[in-house]
């Protein structure tokens, strides 16, 4: 199936023109876009590929109207989770700055943000195949930031549901910034009758593939466990149902103990438990083991700008 065409350039949304794709994905398009001071935002566009098509040069797109129902489902929920976003202040979650509803679909304005994701810093330091991807003091670092956007998500009364390095924005002025929220993709998920769940493997929690199941603060503390893996291997952990099969978890995680502290470790697999009652069920629980700091003589400490190095 093509993906729906882009809008193109010197197109207006309400009050912002837009200057080009930045990317595209599954759910939707992300653009520059400019307000009418020339002031640069991030304008994402709800248009899921599994449903709506676009021909190049138009404006709305087009939608089989057996897929209406569930196009109307992800695009309300789309509304809402920038509405709630939007009353959120912290510099460790994208800043909602507008949203609105235009060309049978709705916007999302966000700042926009200059640096690189955590995915290819770790992708970067990867390829430099040294004993560690990432120093622990990075992780840590890391870690302390997102906890800290994550718990005013939860204060909110939302979930992110889609936490994986890809979705973790490091900016040219060294902060941690969650971004791509999951709500409209999991109403997929539980709605539609899809063959694959719209999940990135390795970072989504066992209760994310069971239809109804209660999902929850827990959800999203497995997810961050996945990132930590990842930033210390180099790339995602099992995903679930090898995991159900066949779980490596442990004996993946022992192979680090020369390089990373057991506390670390520790929470890595503390976070990844397959049962959601066995992980922390709270930020605040996680954030308490992070503080206990074990010394380990091969985790030297770095600075944030060693993430590109």
């Amino acid at each position: 199936m093509s993906k729906p065409a882009p809008l193109p350039p010197g197109t207006w949304v309400g009050d912002y023109q837009i200057v080009r794709r930045l990317a595209t994905g599954g759910f939707g398009i992300v653009y520059l876009a400019e307000d009418a001071a020339k002031k640069q935002v991030a304008l994402k566009e709800y248009l899921p590929a599994s449903l709506a098509q676009r021909a190049p040069g138009k404006l709305t797109p087009q939608i089989d109207p057996d897929k209406l129902p569930l196009y109307r489902l992800g695009q309300k929920s789309f509304f809402e989770e920038a509405r709630a976003l939007a009353q959120i202040t912290h510099p460790g979650v994208v800043s909602v700055l507008n949203f609105l509803r235009e060309n049978d679909t709705v916007y999302m304005v966000m700042n926009y943000l200059q640096g690189d994701t955590l995915q290819e810093f770790i992708v970067t330091a990867r390829e430099v195949k040294g004993p560690k991807v990432l120093r622990e003091a990075t992780i840590r670092s890391l870690l302390e930031e997102i906890l800290s956007g994550l718990a005013s998500v939860h204060e909110h009364g939302m979930l992110h549901l889609d936490i994986k390095p890809a979705n973790v924005f490091i900016t040219d002025d060294n902060r941690a910034v969650l971004l791509d929220f999951g709500a409209a993709r999991e109403v997929f998920n539980q709605e539609a009758n899809f063959v694959r769940p719209m999940y990135t493997p390795g970072f989504a929690a066992p209760e994310m593939y069971q239809r109804g199941a209660l999902l929850g603060t827990w959800t999203d503390l497995y997810a961050l466990g996945a990132c930590i893996y990842a930033c210390m291997q180099g790339y995602p952990p099992s995903d679930v149902p090898q995991r159900l099969d066949r779980d490596r978890l442990d004996q993946s995680l022992s192979r680090l103990r020369e390089v990373y502290s057991d506390n670390l470790l520790h929470i890595t697999r503390w976070c990844m438990a397959l049962d959601p009652l066995a992980r922390p069920q709270n930020v605040a629980e996680l954030q308490q083991a992070l503080r206990q700091k074990p010394a380990l003589s091969g985790v030297k400490s770095c600075q944030r700008s060693e993430l590109s190095t």
